[in-house]
């Protein structure tokens, strides 16, 4: 081989590897640049055709913004059961609407400020997933799952049944506006509510990123992989996968709390093993146990979901043949087969791609 060969080889081998550095180094920083976006986007008026309905700035794109931000936020916290613990749970839902309907009711029937009944609600969603995880922790793989779908099956019928008039029924619960600080009451107050769901979306972030990182979280990893061995080496996996539990119980508490205010009430709708099953959807579209993949599920999801339903009965859908139209009407038929698509085409999630892409 001669010098000009290798040196031939060489400039065609950093010609590869040239796009999958720049990948790399935009990788670093794209977190930082969506944050930016994110803090501008109260500020401006850009309007993103068919993507929101005004300018990113009106109260209705920005209420539609923080949405997504509170269950990209949510879908990461459910990811440190799922994607980082190994533990199915169909009872998620339960804690989001502990907080919901407790904050709601100590502010409404005690007549508490609101900071002192969003404290008082997370202990109350704290206190719940400690006590339904210490159950049913005491048992692993399908029945652990099975359980958790027991108690999120009797806290929605309890909702729903209205017991002692305190949940609302169907109907659920509304905040009095004049229960609320003057700065998170009305449509004029939106961006507010949007920084409070930023804010959510930063500490859910930062929380489950330091405990990844900690030893507990390393233990989890090995929980995951092989909960066998974890008892070899001398430790009890029942208490390291209740800190898991509890933790993201406690970080889908707040949710609900932030939910509460975006919303204007609790609903029963949140208590349902249906809307744990769309955590379960947005963590895996996303890509369950990474860092991102969550968080991008999360948005994509609720966006697609509020959205979808215009396209639904956009003109364009309506003037096909009924065989197309039919399916094509229905958001969720949509959503399904994206969630179908991506699972098939990228069985990792959304944010394996760019790596995918890198190998090429």
């Amino acid at each position: 081989m001669t010098t000009a060969t290798t040196a031939r080889e060489a400039a065609t081998g950093g010609d590869v590897a040239a796009p999958a550095g720049s990948l790399r180094r935009y990788g670093r920083w794209w977190p930082a640049v969506a944050l930016a976006a994110l803090l501008a986007a109260p500020y401006s008026s850009l309007p993103l055709p068919g993507l929101l309905d005004g300018p990113i700035g009106s109260a209705g794109s920005l209420q539609l913004l923080a949405l997504c931000l509170v269950f990209g936020a949510l879908a990461t916290g459910y990811d440190l059961l799922l994607g980082r613990t190994g533990l199915l749970s169909f009872g998620h839902a339960l804690y989001f609407a502990a907080g919901s309907y407790a904050t709601e009711l100590i502010m409404v029937e005690a007549g508490l400020p609101f900071a002192v009944a969003a404290v008082l609600g997370l202990c109350c969603g704290i206190a719940l997933a400690a006590a339904l995880g210490s159950v049913a922790l005491r048992v692993g793989g399908i029945a652990f799952s099975m359980v958790t779908l027991a108690f999120a099956q009797a806290g929605s019928i309890l909702v729903e049944r209205d017991p002692g008039g305190v949940t609302g029924g169907e109907e659920g619960r509304a905040i009095p506006a004049d229960r609320l600080p003057a700065s998170l009451a009305g449509i004029g107050n939106t961006a507010n509510l949007y920084w409070i769901a930023l804010a959510y979306l930063v500490l859910t972030l930062a929380v489950v990123h330091w405990a990844v990182r900690s030893p507990t979280g390393r233990v989890w990893e090995g929980i995951k992989e092989n909960e066998r061995r974890v008892e070899v080496l001398g430790l009890r996996p029942y208490g390291f996968k209740l800190v898991a539990f509890v933790l993201a119980g406690a970080l889908a508490a707040v949710g609900g709390i932030v939910h509460l205010l975006l919303t204007g009430g609790a609903t029963p709708q949140t208590t349902t093993s249906d809307f744990t099953l769309s955590l379960l959807v947005m963590v895996v579209l996303g890509g369950s146990g990474s860092r991102w993949g969550p968080l991008v599920g999360g948005v994509l999801y609720t966006w697609a979901d509020h959205r979808l339903g215009d396209l639904a009965g956009s003109p364009a859908v309506s003037g096909l043949p009924s065989f197309l139209r039919v399916p094509l009407s229905q958001p969720l038929f949509l959503l399904g087969a994206l969630f179908v698509a991506t699972v098939v085409a990228l069985p990792g999630g959304l944010t394996r791609l760019p790596a995918r892409l890198r190998r090429r």
